[in-house]
């Protein structure tokens, strides 16, 4: 099992620790609640130095990102970051990622870390096709990078502390590469997985710990929180935010999993992977979507769980659910079957034999 940079921090906090994608990663220090309301509420801290970094260089970058990724990436300009996914070309989904643009023949591409050697491998098949020589035009250097989330409300006031630079002023999914409490060449990106608002940045490992003691130091008058695993799955479902493994897969399209936005099919895009498969879907119709849902009975939705319509019979399946702090019902996320995943539908989750009913509704679940 791998370390992080931070992972002695995470162990000296008394963090409760657990394997996780192949790291020793934090599932909570003070617990889940908590950390979850220090992030809606002020800011917390998460390390994320198991996500993955790619680079992708050279003349050809953007034509095999095109083709490779959902979203248009010729939409993007230097400093703007996108979220996208990889079609597997059999109508399912390798990954979703986030796509840095540094100038038009760089670019970094940020994927799950449970799918680090998975992509690699899908996208190396590719580059090759495309002329990018492996370890100069496409480069894995998710071993070289930490990476901290900070979060909340407050986070880009504790981190302008540590900048000269104004960073205060930043537009969400953009980047600049700047000096971050006297260490040079660090990514600050305005992206994240709660819907707090925040940023991520990305330092080599040599700075690491430096980053984080800084970090931890500019945020003391906030009441700045170091947050584990755990909040990050609640604050992400309070958004709707996709979970790979569980929301998206290998066996559901960008379309299926209500991730139309990130799917392009206009000329400047081109021609990409199951562009066909996906066309052919838009135009007669879906048969299952993912779909949010409020329980309106007593119970709490999990992973795997069926959804039925009210005669009993199975129309879908739970993909994510919980209970957290800022939603006062039960919610959850899954696959169901059509019209029935429309909003404002009654639908019902079987728990223990008994349907439990519930409502479509439209995500995020959280309204700030």
């Amino acid at each position: 099992m791998k370390n992080t940079a931070y992972t002695q921090k995470h162990i000296d906090l008394g963090a409760k620790m657990v394997p996780f994608a192949g790291y020793n990663m934090p599932l909570e220090y003070i617990g889940i609640k908590a950390e979850h309301l220090a992030v809606r509420e002020s800011v917390g801290v998460f390390d994320v130095s198991h996500m993955g970094e790619f680079y992708v260089k050279g003349p050809n970058a953007l034509k095999f990102l095109q083709y490779v990724t959902s979203n248009d990436v010729a939409a993007l300009f230097p400093g703007k970051v996108q979220y996208s996914c990889l079609p597997n070309g059999k109508g399912g989904i390798v990954d979703d990622l986030l796509v840095y643009c540094i100038d038009t023949e760089n670019y970094m591409l940020v994927p799950n870390a449970a799918n680090i050697e998975k992509d690699y491998t899908h996208l190396l098949k590719y580059a090759k096709q495309f002329g990018l020589e492996e370890g100069k035009d496409f480069i894995n250097v998710s071993d070289q990078i930490s990476q901290l989330a900070v979060q909340g409300p407050n986070a880009m006031k504790v981190m302008q502390r540590l900048c000269k630079e104004q960073i205060e002023d930043m537009e969400y999914y953009t980047f600049k590469v700047l000096e971050v409490a006297g260490i040079p060449n660090v990514i600050l990106s305005t992206t994240g997985y709660t819907g707090a608002g925040g940023c991520e940045v990305y330092v080599d490992n040599a700075n690491a710990v430096k980053l984080w003691d800084a970090v931890f130091e500019a945020g003391k008058p906030e009441n700045i929180m170091a947050t584990g695993l755990g909040c990050r799955d609640t604050l992400r479902l309070e958004m709707g935010f996709c979970l790979y493994g569980n929301d998206i897969d290998d066996n559901h399209s960008p379309l299926e999993a209500n991730l139309a936005w990130i799917t392009k099919f206009s000329d400047e895009k081109g021609d990409f992977l199951d562009k066909d498969y996906m066309l052919n879907q838009k135009a007669n119709g879906l048969e299952r979507r993912l779909c949010g849902f409020i329980l309106l009975d007593r119970g709490v939705p999990r992973h795997g769980y069926e959804i039925c319509n009210a005669q009993g019979e199975k129309i879908g399946e739970v993909t994510s659910g919980a209970i957290t702090p800022c939603v006062e019902k039960p919610f959850g996320m899954g696959y169901v079957k059509a019209p029935l995943y429309k909003a404002d539908t009654e639908i019902y989750i079987k728990v223990r034999d008994k349907l439990l009913k519930a409502v479509v509704v439209k995500v995020p679940f959280f309204k700030k």
